[in-house]
């Protein structure tokens, strides 16, 4: 199941860039539903991998500015 294969490779990859986000803030059914609006399997990795890259650069800019 996609799900369940995009929720491997987060928790897999937790500590790098927003792949955290995934793994505390979304359910399955909310990966399936990037999938069902993007209407393939690689347009939702795309989809998914897009916004962990914004989610690690809000990550980066918050680290940076906390000093």
């Amino acid at each position: 199941m996609f799900a369940d294969r995009v929720m491997a490779h987060a928790k897999e990859h937790y500590s790098e860039g927003g792949w955290d986000v995934i793994v505390e803030c979304w359910w399955p059914d909310d990966i399936t539903e990037i999938l069902i609006e993007q209407g393939d399997e690689d347009s939702a990795w795309r989809m998914i991998e897009s916004l962990v890259d914004i989610w690690s650069d809000r990550q980066a800019d918050a680290r940076n500015s906390a000093f």
